[in-house]
């Protein structure tokens, strides 16, 4: 006779699905591509591969996951979209089981990949980089570059385990850990009027005209310091480029507001700016490491996560 909790066993392991990683895989590929033609190019295998595996996982799990359209490749059923949205971590964590196996634990090697929101990238990857070469030398990072609903999308869809960005606009799904802030400035052309300051009040540049960064949110947030104080501010230019918000303001086309700051005064055509502060009680921006809620992190996502925090704690 077994004992109670050998008992169990037995009857819980017939209850558990009977799929493959390859399966899962290649159902990923295929919801991920929009087809089985391009999954199957993706994965260099045959369509029929992709089909077949897919018609099995579907079986096993007693659903429809997918619907196969000729003309207009794959579209999800709910079950398929559920089934989906947990799949990414479970397959990345697939890996970094084999990783631990493969290594006995001793150290991180693979793959991992991660988000910075734009505007973050120059003045913080290439510190966090060189940190993770120098201690995880088998560890591959991946970075996706981009706005913040980007790197919110791709959060969700398991295309990178973490992402470095600022802490608004995220909902309940994703959970954000501060690790730094960027309180927001003032730039001037050199022969501004203001420039022999080394603070502003915004009330100060109501007439002035301004070029914004103009990028999702961020626009929005550089506006909103002015109009809280009901002070409308007069945009002359907009650009999604930091650097050519900088050159605009160095050949005298108006203020800006940034949150990043440059370790040198120079735009690239080698006109000087200068940095004020701002008199009025302005809250920084949160920097945040973002994940999605409920995806366990692998531990080459954690080890890049303390470096962030680290690279963050040298520079208060």
């Amino acid at each position: 006779m077994t004992s109670g909790r050998g008992g169990d066993a037995a009857p819980l392991l017939r209850r558990l699905p009977s799929f493959t990683l390859v399966q899962l895989r290649y159902f990923a590929a295929a919801v991920e591509h929009g087809s089985m033609t391009a999954a199957s190019r993706e994965l260099v295998v045959s369509q029929s591969a992709i089909s077949t595996a897919i018609a099995q996982l579907e079986k096993e799990l007693g659903v429809t996951l997918v619907l196969r359209h000729h003309s207009r490749g794959l579209a999800l059923t709910e079950a398929g979209r559920a089934f989906h949205a947990e799949l990414r971590p479970f397959l990345a964590h697939s890996q970094e089981l084999a990783d631990v196996a493969m290594n006995a634990g001793q150290k991180l090697v693979g793959d991992l990949t991660v988000g910075c929101f734009a505007t973050l990238a120059p003045f913080r990857l290439p510190r966090i980089l060189a940190a993770s070469r120098e201690r995880y030398p088998e560890v591959h990072v991946h970075v996706l570059e981009a706005e913040h609903a980007e790197l919110k999308r791709a959060l969700r869809a398991g295309e990178c385990e973490v992402a470095l960005a600022y802490g608004y606009d995220l909902e309940d799904d994703l959970v954000a850990t501060p690790v730094g802030s960027a309180p927001p400035y003032v730039l001037v052309a050199e022969d501004h009027r203001l420039a022999h300051r080394s603070d502003v009040e915004l009330r100060e540049l109501a007439d002035d005209p301004m070029v914004l960064l103009d990028l999702p949110h961020s626009a929005d947030y550089f506006v909103s310091l002015f109009l809280e104080r009901g002070i409308e501010p007069q945009i002359r230019h907009r650009s999604k480029g930091f650097e050519t918000v900088r050159a605009l303001v160095a050949a005298g086309e108006g203020f800006a507001v940034l949150n990043q700051q440059p370790a040198h005064r120079l735009t690239y055509a080698g006109r000087s700016l200068v940095t004020l502060s701002i008199k009025d009680r302005i809250a920084p921006l949160d920097v945040v490491l973002v994940r999605a809620r409920g995806a366990r992190a692998t531990r080459k996502a954690e080890a890049f996560m303390r470096l962030c925090r680290d690279s963050y704690r040298s520079s208060e």
